[in-house]
């Protein structure tokens, strides 16, 4: 019986398969960076999930969905989070400010431009969050997390990206802003910060249960602090949506 039981935790283990520290972390550095090269491609995947959402087209948005960089700040506040590195974190918070900022103006702009302002199924979808939001992009972040921290990568970063949707809410946003319809702004805008939290929650989760190192030194007081203000923001967040 002791035998069997640990067959099966050897099965579960995800230390196992673990990448190396180091390579993990450079990965998320790596994927929190937004110019050149990753804010085009945010810009393009922002334009053809806005037209998707104008043409109520879901295989336009799934294909957005798949090319968006937005996941990679996202995991760098969770991680950075998890491993008390500071600098990391306002780096990651920084850049994720600004993609949301380049994302929202840009939808906005195509919304605006658009002859058709007509809010089709596509649209209406990310203006009400419920519970099962919360969970998919909670249990969505954290396959994402354990793939990146796998030496066995596979194909799981993908359909975490359509599992989660980072793009319609923020776009259905865009759209709310560009013709003045703030009920589809806040909604979907609400939507995009469920997700947000939840993915960098999971992050932060899987890297503190992996045992990563801690960048900085915390005195206790100001662990405890970012603690509170991490359970408040999730509370926060999770609360409306139940």
């Amino acid at each position: 019986m002791e035998k069997q039981v640990r067959k099966i935790v050897t099965i579960f283990n995800l230390r196992s398969e673990l990448e190396d520290y180091e390579t993990i972390h450079a990965e998320i550095e790596k994927g929190i960076q937004f110019r050149g090269t990753n804010l085009w491609i945010l810009m393009f995947a922002i334009v053809v999930a806005s037209v998707g959402l104008n043409m109520n087209s879901t295989a336009v948005i799934i294909g957005a969905m798949l090319i968006s960089p937005l996941m990679g700040p996202i995991n760098g506040m969770g991680y950075s989070l998890a491993t008390y590195d500071f600098y990391l974190f306002r780096r990651s918070l920084k850049n994720f400010i600004y993609a949301v900022g380049v994302s929202l103006l840009t939808s906005a702009l195509y919304f605006f431009l658009s002859p058709i302002n007509e809010a089709h199924s596509e649209l209406l979808a990310r203006t009400s969050p419920t519970i099962y939001d919360v969970l998919i992009a909670l249990f969505g972040g954290l396959a994402g997390i354990v793939a990146i921290s796998s030496k066995l990568k596979g194909n799981v970063i993908p359909g975490v990206a359509i599992a989660t949707a980072l793009m319609p809410p923020i776009c259905t946003a865009g759209y709310g802003l560009a013709t003045l319809q703030f009920n589809f702004f806040f909604g979907a805008l609400y939507l995009f910060t469920i997700n947000t939290v939840f993915i960098a929650f999971a992050a932060l989760i899987v890297c503190q249960y992996l045992k990563f190192p801690i960048g900085s030194i915390v005195d206790p007081d100001r662990k405890k602090r970012v603690n509170r203000a991490l359970t408040a923001v999730i509370l926060i967040t999770l609360v409306p949506s139940v």
